[in-house]
C-alpha cells in the first residue's frame, strides 16, 4: 500500500483532534472540500499525436491504488477528447504562468494550507474556486495551485481542479474527458473514537487512509467511525510537463510527491 499524502495525514490529525475538542487548524480549510456538506466531515483536496493510448497501456496499473484510493476508469477514447483536453491544459498553463510567483497567488487570494506544516507539495486554496467548482467547471479557475517550496521560495509545479464528492463519471467527463484524465477521491476511512494521533498516521495501523480496516463492518467492529468517502472528487494538472502521461500522471496525484 503506497505511502499516504502529508495533506491527508494531517486532515486525520485534525479529525482526530477535533473529535477531542481541540482545534489545531480549521477543518474546514481543506483544499477541495466540498461545502456543500457539514464541517464535521470536509472535503478535500495537452495530448495530441495519438499520445492518449499510451494511458490506456497503463490501465491496469493505475487502478491498483490500494483499498483507500479510488480511480475513475479510463474510457475508451472518443472524437473532441483529445482537443477538450488540450483546451484544459492550454488554460491551465496559462495559470500557472500567471502564478509563478506565489506572492501573486497570495494577492489574488490564494491561501496557503498548513504553511507551517513541512509538505512536498504545498496547496495555495482559492475558497470562491472550490465553491463554485462545486456546480461549475471553469479550466481557467483551479481550486489549488500546487507548489514545491525551496528554501523560502515556492516553485509552482500543478493545478488542482475538483468536484463534488457525489458528482457521477458523465459529470467529471464533461469536465475533463475520461479517456484521458482520471479523477481520484480517498474512500474508505475508519477514525477512531478517541485515538492518540499515532493511531491514524503509523504505518500498519488499523485507523486511517493507511490502515487496515476498508469496510464499515471492520470499522464498527473496531468501535471506530466510517467515512465511505473523504473530500470531493480531484484531478492534478502539471500543465509544464512535456509528455502528456506527465501532464496527466496518476501516479503523481496518488503519491503528492511525498
Amino acid at each position: 500500500m503506497g505511502k499516504v499524502p502529508t495533506i491527508v495525514v494531517t486532515l486525520l490529525v485534525t479529525l482526530c483532534a477535533a473529535a477531542q475538542n481541540q482545534t489545531p487548524e480549521n477543518p474546514n480549510n481543506m483544499p477541495g472540500m466540498d461545502m456543500s456538506h457539514p464541517p464535521s466531515m470536509p472535503e478535500m483536496p495537452g495530448l495530441g499525436d495519438g499520445n492518449a493510448s499510451a494511458m490506456h497501456a497503463m490501465e491496469g496499473h493505475h487502478m491498483d491504488m490500494g483499498p483507500h484510493m479510488k480511480m475513475t476508469r479510463l474510457r475508451p477514447l472518443h472524437p473532441g477528447d483529445e482537443q477538450r483536453a488540450e483546451e484544459v491544459v492550454v488554460a491551465a498553463r496559462a495559470i500557472a504562468e500567471k502564478y509563478r510567483d506565489y506572492k501573486v497567488a497570495l494577492a489574488d487570494r490564494y491561501q496557503i494550507f498548513l504553511p507551517n506544516v513541512p509538505q512536498k507539495m504545498y496547496h495555495f486554496t482559492n475558497y470562491q474556486s472550490a465553491f463554485y467548482a462545486r456546480k461549475n467547471f471553469d479550466a481557467s479557475r483551479p481550486t489549488s495551485l500546487l507548489y514545491e517550496k525551496h528554501g523560502d521560495d515556492y516553485q509552482l509545479i500543478g493545478v488542482m481542479y475538483t468536484a463534488r464528492k457525489d458528482s457521477t463519471e458523465e459529470e467529471l467527463n464533461a469536465r475533463i474527458p475520461l479517456s484521458i484524465a482520471q479523477w481520484h477521491a480517498h474512500v474508505n476511512l475508519c477514525l477512531p473514537h478517541d485515538s492518540q494521533r499515532d493511531d491514524v498516521i503509523q504505518p500498519g495501523h488499523k485507523f486511517g487512509l493507511n490502515g487496515s480496516i476498508t469496510s464499515k463492518a471492520e470499522c464498527d467492529a473496531a468501535g471506530g467511525r466510517f467515512f465511505p468517502q473523504v473530500f470531493g472528487w480531484m484531478v492534478h494538472v502539471y500543465p509544464f510537463a512535456q509528455k502528456p502521461g506527465d501532464i496527466w500522471s496518476v501516479e503523481r496525484q496518488h503519491n503528492h510527491r511525498d
